[in-house]
């Protein structure tokens, strides 16, 4: 699974994948593999990069159009 959005997402915030690495504690490659689809993203991660751009995570996942996350309970 390619994870476009989560490129386009950075890339709107002209954000680099070296900084997201830095904010999910991971390499730059293992980043860059996340966006490509090569590494799949752990829920975890998937989670902290949804906050980090406000969005849900079936957003991210392409499962839906919709940007604005879930209300929490």
């Amino acid at each position: 699974m390619e994870y476009s959005r989560i490129r386009k997402l950075r890339e709107d915030k002209d954000l680099t994948q070296e900084y997201m690495a830095q904010l999910l504690h991971v390499n730059q490659r293992t980043y860059s593999r996340y966006e490509t689809g090569e590494h799949a993203i752990p829920l975890e991660q998937l989670c902290r990069i949804a906050d980090f751009h406000n969005v849900s995570v079936d957003y991210l996942l392409d499962r839906t159009d919709t940007r604005k996350p879930y209300p929490r309970k």
